[in-house]
């Protein structure tokens, strides 16, 4: 707490201490104020405005500090001022109050409580965000609700003020009637019980629900709004109709089976999509091949003599078409078809937010989900379209190996192919425009991975901007821009990794008003719904990421939702989704790392730990690399893990668990752990932080005792 708070919190206190030492808070009871109504009466017949004026400001005084007395106060408003003008001013003074009583609180407290509790306050605003205003409300119409609390606690949210006041001023005002009705009954009132009876508090909590009632009112009024125009089909032909055969669709399909529902799935090219066919499956044959010739180049560190291997591409290309064919029938169309669902092997159009037009007939569904993935961005580089250009779809087709290579692009797919074909024997290049390899990643995991690749043979250009390409007597260019020098790059072959583009064309989602957002996937809510109820999105077609895991996560949360949302609807959560970058060493992280920690404020510790020091990675030959877990401040939660070793993929899934299910580095610590794995690390990585972490005053105690017990004096 800075010098500001300090001192408005002393002064607070002050003020506090100050009216319970004087005796004031004895003159706010109901005895006190039957007693002295009289004179109350007399004063304000004298000196209305004066009175009027003391009494605004006392009212609002003690509502700003949250001293006791306002429901005594409002009876006496409504004892002096009768129910029209006591009204009026308990309703804004109560009003004004609470608002500076609220911000007290965000002043105070929101800061330090916020960045205690990060994550928890997170979900708490977004919650705000979206019902804030209606949640005050309700508060505010049930009066069992301590008036002082609900100003505290709302003050600690990122709730607007000008909210806060206006549905204050609004939600008070039942509740401030009934009380300023019963001040003109003043001398008669026994007890404030008798104010509220079961019955009023029932009638209140009636008006509360009110808002959720006229918010579903809204809700189904803006659903046959976004209806309008279209006549819903009286009968459906199935329960819900897929588009796209890829992970996301493949896994909606699947699970949508499962439970009975009738399911028809339309896919226009290959089964299985990019991750079958251009993606997943033949880069990670590809990435297998690289290391084996790799393991043949590197074997005399190991005492084994061998030759400079000898690549027969086309070879290597078989086994990665092998691969694809090997893995088809888990995603076919007989698989699928065996399990009930109906393939149509067309091309599909959306007519209308229930009909979808494939070939030359018509389906209707309730639901349709559209899972049409991406494919590879290719940036508009002046002279681009005449290059010899290779991306993530047209790769494949390669069957010779290009001699020199230039990836356009240093994320993940960059990294991944630049690595495998400088193994195979290319001569690659690897331009990327920002500052380092993997962006996304901490700063010492890109720098990692580029001296891993540069040791490799790998020319790394980081902070390079791609100009244009040119052909220049017969041979290929890139122009980039370098260290402030304009330089030009010779290649055979351009492969760009530049990112992918949502498919979103020629599925009729503009003549339903159907929306993308800025970065070109559907807008969808946290449900995975368009603006029409019943067209849902996943995989890649929704972002944020494009992973095959991320597709099935997506694809359950959509099918679900869509079978059964108007009982029970989920929210996606992203939070311990896992990724992995496939070079050698592996890049595995879930959860934050420095870099998005640092920019999001949330507090933590640091606990690395060497592969050196991993007796298993030593025995493998494969000591480079780390393990970083961030965790909270003083407590063994983890918020994060970044794992840059042998096959860390095969590994990263224990602490994907162990966040996933609230365990923390003390429960991995107990855990019994294979001896000699390289899984065994994150047991290590535990005993690091423990040893950080070990209570001192407690060791420093048994020391002593075992002196003691030892016979050894002090």
């Amino acid at each position: 707490m800075n010098r500001q708070r300090l001192l408005m919190f002393a002064l607070l206190l002050l003020a506090v201490i100050g009216f319970y030492v004087s005796g004031a808070h004895t003159f706010f009871t109901l005895d006190t104020l039957q007693a002295y109504r009289s004179d109350f009466q007399a004063a304000f017949q004298q000196s209305p405005w004066q009175v009027a004026g003391i009494f605004f400001a006392v009212y609002v005084a003690m509502a700003a500090l949250s001293l006791p007395g306002a429901s005594l106060l409002t009876l006496l408003g409504g004892a002096l001022f009768g129910l029209g003008w006591g009204l009026v001013i308990i309703s804004f003074a109560s009003a004004i109050g609470a608002t500076l009583a609220f911000l007290l609180s965000r002043f105070l407290f929101r800061q330090p409580i916020e960045k205690r509790f990060p994550r928890q306050f997170h979900t708490v605003n977004r919650g705000v965000e979206k019902d804030g205003a209606f949640y005050l409300f309700t508060l505010r119409l049930v009066p069992i609700f301590p008036f002082f609390m609900i100003n505290l606690v709302m003050g600690l949210t990122r709730i607007k003020t000008t909210t806060f006041y206006w549905v204050s001023q609004l939600g008070m005002l039942p509740g401030t009637a009934v009380y300023v009705n019963a001040g003109g009954q003043l001398g008669e009132l026994e007890s404030l019980s008798g104010i509220i009876s079961p019955g009023l508090i029932a009638s209140f909590a009636l008006l509360a629900v009110f808002p959720w009632v006229a918010r579903r009112i809204a809700l189904m009024v803006q659903k046959r709004n976004a209806y309008k125009g279209f006549t819903r089909p009286s009968r459906f032909d199935y329960d819900i109709v897929v588009i796209g055969g890829g992970s996301a669709g493949l896994v909606t399909s699947y699970i949508a089976s499962a439970v009975k529902a009738k399911v028809a799935l339309i896919e226009k090219h290959k089964m299985g999509g990019d991750c079958l066919n251009t993606g997943c499956v033949p880069s990670k044959a590809l990435i297998r091949a690289a290391r084996a010739a790799h393991d043949i180049r590197t074997a005399d560190r190991f005492g084994v003599s061998a030759s400079e291997p000898s690549v027969d591409f086309a070879k290597v290309m078989g086994h990665v078409h092998q691969a694809i064919r090997d893995i088809e029938p888990h995603d076919s169309v007989e698989r699928y078809t065996k399990l009930g669902v109906e393939v149509y092997q067309e091309h599909a159009t959306l007519v209308s937010p229930w009909e979808i037009r494939v070939g030359d007939q018509t389906l209707t569904a309730r639901h349709i989900v559209l899972a049409t993935g991406a494919r590879p961005r290719v940036p508009p580089l002046p002279g681009i379209e005449h290059a010899p250009l290779l991306t993530s779809e047209n790769l494949w087709s390669l069957t010779e190996l290009p001699k020199r290579l230039v990836v356009l692009g240093g994320g993940a797919i960059g990294c991944e192919l630049s690595q495998s074909f400088a193994r195979l024997g290319s001569h690659v290049i690897l331009v990327e425009g920002a500052p380092q390899l993997l962006g996304r990643e901490d700063n010492e995991v890109g720098e990692h991975v580029e001296r891993t690749l540069t040791q490799e043979g790998v020319t790394v250009m980081t902070g390079a901007k791609a100009l244009e390409v040119n052909q220049v007597d017969g041979e290929h260019q890139l122009v980039i821009e370098h260290l402030g020098e304009r330089s030009t790059l010779a290649f055979d072959y351009l492969l760009v990794s530049a990112g992918r583009q949502a498919n979103v064309e020629g599925l009729g989602l503009e003549a339903l008003g159907i929306t993308t957002t800025d970065g070109g996937t559907l807008a969808l809510n946290e449900r995975l719904q368009t603006r029409l109820p019943n067209i849902w999105a996943c995989g890649d077609l929704a972002g944020p990421y494009q992973l095959t895991h991320a597709a099935a996560h997506q694809a359950w949360h959509a099918t679900v939702n869509a079978l059964f949302g108007e009982l029970k609807s989920f929210a996606v959560d992203y939070r311990f989704m896992p990724a992995v970058t496939y070079v050698q060493p592996e890049v595995a992280r879930v959860g934050l790392n420095e870099k998005e920690a640092t920019a999001k404020g949330v507090a933590f510790e640091v606990t690395r730990y060497a592969m050196s020091e991993s007796d298993r990675a030593i025995a493998e030959g494969a000591p480079e690399g780390f393990i970083k877990v961030l965790t909270v401040p003083g407590k063994d939660k983890i918020l994060g893990a970044t794992i840059v070793a042998e096959n860390a993929g095969e590994w990263l899934g224990e602490f994907t668990i162990a966040m996933k299910h609230g365990l923390g580095l003390n429960k991995l610590l107990g855990t019994i752990h294979p001896y000699p794995t390289l899984g065994e690390a994150a047991k290590a990585t535990a005993g690091v932080w423990k040893n950080a972490h070990k209570p001192e005053r407690v060791l420093a105690l048994l020391q002593k005792y075992f002196r003691w017990r030892r016979g050894e004096r002090q």
